[in-house]
């Protein structure tokens, strides 16, 4: 008679996940509370922020799904009722407070859904104190993944260990329908706003590779302070605040003027030079006395004649 293979054994991690090695489970494994849980959850949601997030903007899963011994899921169920709605609920408020304290940073946190979804499930082969988690960045996705990222604590280490695994295997879990909490995404975010009368507040980022030789290899970066600044090249004398020289003769001098509007918290350009592309769309050039501006949206690619690249961050 041939024994099925369990969950554990089949994505090859029985030894050092289930197995104890001859050794009686750990006394010392933390009794599942709502608040273990619920911290657990918030884990997740940061990691996954730093897995996921790139450039300037921040992404993260909208669907978690924690798997839950088949004992401690029917206890959360049976005795205290109602207590993993609250837990999705309070999880929401705390995504939102750190979605704003990334905002406030000057990152860009755009949702890739409509909604939050928690599913808590159990299987046979959890023991007692056993927690895992599967995230999903768009929820009830048609689109089929080859693969989940699974992140689960070891009762023997009690360190979080996170692999690749087939979606297949998710028909071994038990989802119950109680176990089901759907949260509207409501846009909550507030970005704050930086007002250019501000003594020495940094309004934009930018930041330039000059492929001149005496600059081989150096990124130059220049931190906007004033609202109205001149981009020039390398003869050009001015100082101060207002001038961003990029020492290379491929940059006309002057061949930018970039403004941002903080009513509208929005930056303009407007170009001199010989040839200015934004974001592969070509500036029409225009007069010093009579500049003609065009929107420049954050984090946009600038080219200056065909070889300088400059890139502008919102501070």
């Amino acid at each position: 008679m041939t024994t099925k293979p369990s969950f554990w054994q089949r994505i090859g991690v029985q030894d050092w996940f289930l197995s104890n090695n001859g050794t009686a489970a750990s006394a010392s494994l933390k009794h599942l509370t709502p608040n273990v849980v619920y911290k657990y959850i918030i884990e997740k949601f940061e990691q996954s922020m730093s897995e996921l997030s790139f450039a300037e903007r921040i992404v993260f899963y909208h669907e978690y799904i924690i798997c839950l011994n088949v004992d401690d899921y029917r206890e959360f169920m049976d005795n205290k009722k109602g207590i993993l709605g609250l837990i999705a609920q309070e999880s929401v408020k705390s995504f939102y407070e750190i979605l704003n304290q990334k905002v406030a940073q000057g990152k860009k946190a755009e949702p890739s859904s409509n909604k939050w979804v928690f599913r808590f499930v159990s299987h046979p082969d959890y023991k007692p104190g056993d927690i895992g988690f599967i995230g999903k960045l768009l929820p009830d996705s048609n689109q089929k993944e080859e693969n989940l990222r699974v992140t689960f604590i070891p009762r023997q280490t009690g360190m979080a260990q996170t692999f690749d695994i087939n979606n297949d295997v998710l028909k071994d879990f038990i989802f119950y329908s109680e176990g089901y909490y759907e949260i509207p995404y409501v846009d909550n975010l507030k970005y704050e706003q930086k007002t250019k009368s501000a003594e020495n507040a940094l309004i934009a980022r930018f930041e330039t590779t000059i492929p001149d030789r005496a600059y081989a290899g150096q990124k130059l970066e220049f931190l906007m302070k004033v609202a109205d600044i001149t981009v020039s090249g390398n003869e050009e004398t001015r100082e101060g605040n207002g001038i961003f020289k990029i020492p290379s003769e491929w940059v006309n001098t002057p061949h930018l003027k970039i403004r941002y509007n903080d009513a509208e918290d929005k930056f303009f350009l407007a170009s001199f030079g010989e040839k200015t592309i934004v974001n592969e769309n070509l500036i029409e050039r225009s007069d010093i006395a009579g500049p003609k501006w065009t929107e420049v949206p954050l984090n946009s690619r600038i080219i200056l004649n065909g070889i300088i690249g400059v890139n502008i961050f919102k501070s």
